[in-house]
């Protein structure tokens, strides 16, 4: 067994697992999820801001000591489309490893979808194509394939809440044109990036990261936020229609406020439901299984196996 701390450089968050590790299983012991919106900016200007940068800083020091209070004894991260498409991601991943010990890499796209898809689908019986949907901010995973096997097919897409509210959404609320133009720039994309004929042959979806588990927790009106009753969830999409009409109906700040949405997420949420919308209906999924295992067990997992090679 090991226990291992992993740190995930979102886009949109910065999130942390402490968890043992032991004959392919994860259990965790912290969880912890903070929005520092460190793609904030990038899109237009190609570099990380300096605001941003401080307050992943000061996350990953409560993180550090959530970390040795536990004694976690590997500490590894990743860093994901914002430091990827920034000229000055390396800097902070330097901060990273001199202020806190804490080993992390930009990833690929390509490593990104098949972390994700080994920590989504690990346990799970093998029944069919499966499509899991990774929307981060910068970036959206679409990876198939079948459980316990390598992915068949993954792409990481420009489709992302973050890039796609800083391009369209200027208004509060915001009126139905600019929702429409996030909807037809995220079909396009999905219909450029996903072939047809892997999208045909889904026959099941999970949907993993904020977005999902944010609408999966509105649509049971969670208050507060319960991982239990989210892992797991069915988010039907008659019902992720409805929550995105009413998303983009509220202003901000009574978005802010609406039950099981943190309100941090807010600002992109309705970016967010538009994505995962059109991927359902890409794809022809009329349900998507929620799961609160995501890249953090896929990189617990992979570093693990990794670590016990040597």
């Amino acid at each position: 067994m090991s226990r291992i701390a992993v740190v995930d450089l979102g886009t949109n968050t910065t999130r942390l697992l402490v968890a043992d590790v032991e004959q392919g299983r994860v259990r965790e012991l912290d969880r912890h999820s903070e929005v520092t919106r460190l793609g904030e900016g990038v899109d237009s200007s190609g570099r990380l801001g300096e605001a941003a940068v401080v307050r992943v800083l000061a996350a990953v020091s409560d993180y550090r000591a959530r970390m040795d209070e536990l004694g976690a004894e590997r500490r590894v991260g990743v860093a994901t489309s914002a430091v990827r498409d920034s000229a000055n991601g390396d800097e902070l991943l330097a901060r990273l490893r001199d202020d806190f010990g804490i080993e992390a890499r930009a990833i690929t796209g390509d490593e990104e979808a098949r972390l994700t898809f080994l920590g989504a689908t690990s346990g799970r019986a093998a029944d069919g194509q499966v499509l899991v949907l990774d929307i981060g901010g910068g970036s959206t995973e679409f990876v198939v394939g079948d459980p316990g096997s390598e992915p068949s097919f993954h792409v990481s897409t420009g489709a992302g809440s973050v890039r796609q509210t800083e391009r369209h959404i200027a208004d509060d609320p915001p009126p139905p044109d600019q929702v429409a133009d996030v909807a037809e720039e995220v079909r396009e994309i999905i219909e450029s990036d996903v072939p047809a004929d892997v999208r045909r042959q889904v026959l099941h979806g999970i949907a993993v990261a904020g977005t999902a588990t944010s609408l999966a927790a509105i649509d049971q009106k969670l208050d507060p936020y319960d991982p239990e009753k989210v892992d797991g969830y069915q988010l039907e999409l008659g019902a992720c229609e409805q929550m995105l009409a009413l998303l983009a109906e509220l202003p901000l700040d009574r978005r802010r406020r609406l039950p099981g949405l943190h309100p941090d997420r807010a600002p992109t949420i309705v970016a967010g439901a538009v994505i995962l919308v059109e991927a359902m209906r890409a794809c022809g999924l009329e349900v998507m299984e929620t799961s609160e295992a995501d890249i953090l067990h896929g990189v617990a997992l992979s570093e693990s196996v990794a670590n016990s090679g040597k």
